[in-house]
């Protein structure tokens, strides 16, 4: 069966700042992606969560990736959701829907959107990450240690399915004309790939594809918001989905990378360096508006209809990451506004720092001239 798994991701209200959305806005997105979509035969299942501040909408659907119909639906869900939120003063209502009316495709409009189209296999699963309080080049590490470095992932050994390797499509997220991508090969180009995923800010994964079937194993959310908006209006808290088992990574090599804490650009503002902490599903914000979070939801589909997920950073070993991953945030935010601990300039989005250095830019001279 041919299927389409959509995510959608977008922050449309807070309660407290940017902590979680209320129960009330979470309940009208499911009773409008209900009514709208699946009681009308519009997609096949569906399943609603949110990572910090943000709520994502996973639909499966046969109607393939980009379609209008489908992203008009999850816009219309979260317009009626930014309702709820203006009704009891949430804060940011409606902060992530960037343009004034649907335009046939949420890309390029504020949500963060990560789809993928593939024949099901007999058996199905695949994960779900979403995060919060950073941007899509969080996955940069996590995605090299887990589709090309078998340290992490065993199976680049042991499994011959997978001894062809991987292509990882890149995309240069600061051209802003169209869509700059490079393709390469892993294990023949594994310097080049390594090269461009230094810069976490300026060169994304964006999908990965198996050799040796063709088969997409990776899908990425790879919007920046700064470049839609031409202004802060919060960090792009990227969405991603992963095929895993068979062809492709086990669900354990896909989370193990995640362990590392790894630091990330977001936290307070977007404008701050923090490590990514995995948090358990419909965690809130907290520490310095983060630290940044991603959580797992692990699916299963068949026939186009979902299992009920499982959380995969809900057990034991994760609490003690967690601790590690507290430690190293408090460790950074020690710094300040210093150095590393801070975003460089190019990065900073924050409207009051940028015209702050126009202002300074304008009392320097060179001496003696």
């Amino acid at each position: 069966m041919r299927i389409t798994l959509s995510v959608i991701k977008a922050d449309v209200g807070s309660i407290g700042g940017h902590i979680k959305p209320s129960e009330g806005l979470l309940r009208r997105v499911r009773e409008f992606v209900q009514e709208e979509g699946k009681a009308k035969g519009l997609i096949e299942d569906f399943y609603v969560s949110h990572t910090g501040d943000d709520i994502a909408i996973l639909m499966s659907h046969k109607r393939g990736t980009g379609d209008a119909d489908i992203h008009k639906l999850a816009w219309d869900a979260f317009k009626a959701g930014t309702e709820v939120a203006k009704a009891q003063g949430l804060y940011g209502a409606g902060q992530d829907l960037l343009k004034d009316a649907f335009a046939g495709n949420v890309k390029g409009m504020g949500p963060a959107v990560a789809e993928m189209e593939f024949d099901e296999r007999p058996n199905e699963p695949f994960l779900f990450f979403a995060a919060d309080k950073t941007d899509p080049g969080a996955y940069n590490l996590p995605l090299y240690l887990a589709f090309a470095d078998p340290m992490h992932c065993s199976g680049l050994t042991l499994s011959p399915s997978m001894a062809d390797g991987f292509k990882f499509t890149i995309m240069d997220v600061e051209y802003t004309e169209g869509d700059r991508i490079i393709e390469l090969n892993a294990p023949e180009e594994l310097y080049d790939i390594a090269a461009l995923l230094r810069d976490n800010e300026r060169f994304v994964v964006e999908s990965i594809h198996s050799r040796r079937t063709g088969e997409i194993a990776v899908a990425v959310s790879t919007s920046r918001l700064h470049n839609i908006a031409g202004r802060y209006t919060g960090k792009d808290d990227p969405v991603m989905l992963v095929r895993v088992q068979g062809d492709f990574p086990a669900t354990g090599e896909v989370l193990s990378p995640f362990s590392i804490g790894h630091y990330v650009a977001g936290f307070m503002r977007g404008s701050h360096t923090g490590p990514l902490m995995p948090v358990k599903i419909n965690s809130p914000v907290s520490y310095f508006d983060g630290p940044p979070l991603v959580s797992c939801l692990a699916f299963c589909v068949h026939e186009g209809k979902l299992t009920e997920p499982a959380d995969a950073f809900d057990h034991p070993f994760w609490d003690y990451v967690r601790m590690r991953v507290s430690e190293k945030a408090m460790e950074m935010r020690r710094q300040g506004f210093s150095g590393a601990a801070m975003l460089p300039y190019s990065e900073l989005e924050y409207g009051g720092i940028v015209q702050k250095m126009k202002k300074l830019d304008e009392r320097f001279r060179v001496r003696g001239s």
